[in-house]
């Protein structure tokens, strides 16, 4: 119908321009071109009509603030400072030129960077990598803060969403880290840091970043991401667990935040073993009642993975924050669903993601036979975001999600509110619930973007992302995702 709207417009307004030549036949030629070009329909440009603008419109009116309001929360353990730079403007400044790539768990020298870079670069995904020669990182640390363009941010998952936490004025956040002078400058006025978690050193990351079509050779990106590396002993170490546990009696938080599970990396077998038991313990120790949010990152070691499953880590916490890369990963680990699977195939199929969250929470997650804390999983992709809980333990899951989703589109394009004209809406229009057992089928309608399912006690709430078509910054998203889906939930009490 709207199709043969158009067709008549355009013939009535074909005719109405034939009228006027037929009686003013002396007319300038400019004079009727701009007649023409102004009558002409052109394509409405995305605005409050346009799916993307009813899906922003419809998130604001789903998202309220829950009953039960955090008042004051606990982050902690990784900070440090972002570097955020050209990838390929550092690795020529480098003296490096584009040659093959080649994933390398860990950066031993500027070729394997090298290398790394382009594997990823080439994939256009997200990775992180330890680098182990600390005086070959100071140098390129140094290069890379001195590059025209070069921007230093807070850094570290921890920090990113004690950030985004001190962004609301009513909420306290402590943030516990090793927080060097320049970290310290950069952090918000509501961030408290006690003094044992200063130091008189920055640690550094570096992060590389590249735009979506961007070339380098005969490489070419297929989406903006970035490639971070580090030397980063204290957070690689967890040095501030211990601190940050003690800090929780004096604070009295409602929420706890923990991330840098996947610094540990670089460290041994036998460090990782032992300090993971000492995670646990850390965690055991917060009272009972207050829930533990685990953030999850890039990781490459599978035994590392597989203990933080299986050695009681998960058990231990109430929720998990992760992207598609660590979910895949995380189920490769401890061969759960899909994990044949050697890599997503782009937009990770939604009845594949929602069996591996079904699968940790009822492996893992809290039931009748299992002591388990874990109830609530917080999924993300760049197209689409997943809220996973256990029935009866969250409230206000489905303004959660939404909100998270909504922060995504902003921040990645650095506005206050949704531009629906520079964000677009690539998530399926359609998916199955489930491909490991008979899932339903669900449409997704933009005026009501958030899909809602059950399966044997858990729920999922389903909603797209408004894709910034031209982001400003793609680091620390998951962060603000997590923070921002927490700051919408609502624990319920269990006594």
């Amino acid at each position: 119908m709207a199709l043969w709207r158009g067709s008549a417009y355009a013939g009535f307004l074909a005719l109405a321009v034939g009228c006027v030549l037929l009686l003013e036949p002396q007319l300038p030629g400019s004079a009727l071109r701009s007649l023409w070009s102004s009558l002409q329909l052109a394509p409405a440009p995305a605005g409050p009509g346009s799916p993307e603008g009813r899906l922003a419109a419809a998130w604001d009116a789903l998202i309220v603030r829950p009953a039960r309001r955090w008042r004051r929360v606990a982050v902690g353990v990784n900070a440090c400072v972002d570097v955020v730079l050209s990838g390929v403007k550092l690795l020529e400044a480098l003296g490096l030129s584009p040659g093959n790539g080649k994933d390398h768990t860990i950066l031993h020298s500027k070729n394997d960077l090298e290398e790394a870079f382009i594997h990823f670069m080439g994939k256009g995904v997200a990775a992180e990598r330890f680098f182990s020669d600390k005086e070959a990182f100071h140098d390129i640390a140094q290069i890379a803060s001195e590059l025209p363009g070069a921007q230093h941010y807070v850094g570290g998952n921890a920090a990113l969403i004690g950030q985004k936490f001190a962004a609301n004025s009513d909420l306290k956040v402590l943030l516990c880290g090793p927080v060097g002078p320049k970290l310290h400058e950069l952090l918000d006025d509501n961030v408290f840091v006690p003094p044992e978690s200063l130091q008189e050193v920055d640690e550094f990351h570096l992060i590389l970043e590249y735009q979506a079509g961007e070339e380098w050779g005969r490489l070419k990106a297929p989406h903006a991401n970035r490639f971070i590396f580090s030397h980063d002993l204290s957070n690689g170490a967890m040095n501030m667990l211990e601190v940050f546990v003690s800090s929780l009696e004096e604070f009295q938080p409602d929420l706890v935040v923990l991330s840098g599970l996947h610094m540990m990396e670089g460290q041994s077998k036998e460090l990782q073993r032992k300090r993971l038991l000492e995670v646990v313990t850390s965690i055991s120790d917060i009272p009972t009642g207050i829930p533990v949010h685990l953030e999850l990152a890039s990781m490459t070691n599978r035994e590392l993975m597989r203990s933080i499953v299986h050695q009681q880590v998960f058990p231990a916490v109430t929720s998990l924050g992760l992207n598609e890369q660590e979910l895949l990963f995380l189920s490769q680990a401890a061969s759960g669903p899909h994990s044949s699977l050697s890599s997503w195939n782009g937009v990770p199929d939604v009845g594949m993601v929602s069996d591996i969250l079904f699968w940790i929470l009822k492996e893992h997650g809290r039931s009748k036979s299992r002591a388990s804390d874990l109830t609530r999983i917080h999924f993300h992709t760049l197209v689409y975001h997943i809220l996973a809980t256990v029935d009866g333990h969250w409230a206000n899951q489905l303004a959660a999600v939404a909100a998270g989703a909504r922060v995504a589109g902003t921040q990645a394009c650095a506005t206050e509110t949704i531009d629906a004209s520079r964000v677009s809406l690539r998530a399926p229009r359609e998916f199955m619930t489930s491909h490991s057992e008979a899932g339903s089928r669900i449409v997704i309608d933009p005026s009501r973007p958030v899909a809602e399912w059950h399966r044997e006690g858990v729920s999922f709430h389903f909603t797209p992302v408004l894709v910034c078509k031209d982001p400003v910054r793609t680091v620390g998203l998951g962060d603000a995702i997590s923070a921002e889906g927490l700051f919408y939930s609502e624990v319920r009490p269990h006594y």
